[in-house]
């Protein structure tokens, strides 16, 4: 197979999107919009006039050197990543080297291993396993894509707690299927209890479009969990950006309780896949169990969707009980989905000196 690589315009870059079964949401056409302070592209693979793969670029330029660019495709391309990743990753090299890029970065959307809910429960209470890694997994396919990048040059960029500068290589996943009923039962007690709970205290989830209430909470909760905000600017162009493309690329979820906002969450779906984005709750009312309301309101939509996975989004890979990002996995396990590792983000330098450049300068700024 002779692969060709050009670039496409949004409109045919979601088509096909949308002929796909599950596409990353930071792969379809409508995030560049969200991403405005970076250059970005479509690009397609062609087999002759038949378009064979797509993928959106965010180009990042060099500190006074604005010309050259970090090429980044997050959470893609979309390809067949099954095959032999040469023939679809030497011409985009080639493309993106000839208009100006110093490296390429993408992380496949690839598993390399999963690991059930009661393994990480078991994990986690054993004082001798500290580390997801330590537990049996079941492998998948990623294993030989990373043996592919490594055998053509790629640099793995993947923090041993599984974040970094890009997307988290370690994620929670609720696979969905079956009934209602069937995913409750493949929770915990403690969820299903505090589902039950939000119900019988009176508190009602409905989606909506009020942004700024729901950034005054994220930002409350921002201050009580210690990390830094995303001004609401940026959920006001994500939500336009995404509803242009798709009335129901993405959802506000507002749990209230006697007329006061206890929670509220964002889930964002593409074909067959969701994702719980962002969250926020507010310090009172914790008991009203908000929160796992809003979950449990999100994943019923996504099951009624059609949707094959409802993803948690991030986790670090340890299981060590006195490591305070412990509690992150612990409260995802309890949707009875399981813990996966990607192969993570990987970095080909197209211009090596320039890439040692750059890579020091991002050091310095950590």
């Amino acid at each position: 197979m002779t692969l060709s690589v050009a670039s496409i315009g949004a409109a045919e870059h979601l088509a096909f999107v949308r002929a796909q079964r599950s596409v990353s949401f930071l792969q379809t056409p409508a995030w560049a919009q969200v991403k405005t302070e970076w250059r970005s592209e479509s690009l397609g693979w062609y087999d002759g006039e038949r378009l064979a793969g797509a993928g959106l670029v965010l180009h990042r330029p060099v500190p006074r050197l604005d010309r050259y660019t970090l090429a980044y495709l997050a959470e893609g391309p979309v390809i067949d990543w099954t095959g032999r990743l040469e023939d679809w990753l030497r011409p985009l090299a080639a493309y993106l080297k000839a208009n100006g890029a110093f490296a390429i970065r993408l992380g496949p959307p690839v598993r390399t291993d999963t690991w059930t809910a009661a393994q990480v429960k078991e994990g986690i209470a054993d004082p001798g396993i500290r580390r997801l890694t330590e537990l049996p997994s079941v492998e998948a396919p990623g294993r030989r894509v990373t043996e592919q990048l490594e055998a053509a040059g790629w640099l793995p960029q993947n923090p041993v707690d599984g974040f970094g500068t890009g997307h988290p290589q370690y994620t929670f996943e609720l696979p969905l299927g079956g009934t209602e009923d069937d995913v409750l039962r493949g929770m915990n007690q403690q969820w299903r209890r505090n589902i039950k709970k939000a119900i019988k205290a009176g508190v009602e989830v409905t989606v909506g479009d009020d942004l700024k209430a729901f950034h005054d909470l994220y930002v409350h909760t921002a201050e009580r969990d210690h990390f830094t905000p995303r001004p609401l600017r940026y959920f006001e162009t994500m939500f336009a950006a995404l509803r242009a493309e798709d009335p129901d690329r993405i959802r506000l979820y507002l749990a209230h309780h006697e007329g006061e906002l206890v929670a509220a969450a964002i889930m964002i779906r593409v074909g067959t896949q969701a994702w719980y984005s962002y969250g926020a709750s507010a310090t009172e009312k914790r008991e009203v169990r908000g929160s796992n309301a809003c979950q449990w309101a999100m994943i019923r939509d996504a099951l009624a969707a059609g949707c094959d996975v409802y993803s948690l989004r991030g986790i670090t890979p340890t299981l060590d009980a006195d490591d305070p990002h412990v509690g992150l996995i612990q409260f995802k396990v309890g949707t009875g989905g399981q813990a996966v590792r990607y192969v993570g983000e990987w970095d080909l330098p197209l211009r090596p000196v320039m890439y040692r450049g750059f890579d020091l300068y991002m050091r310095r700024r950590r």
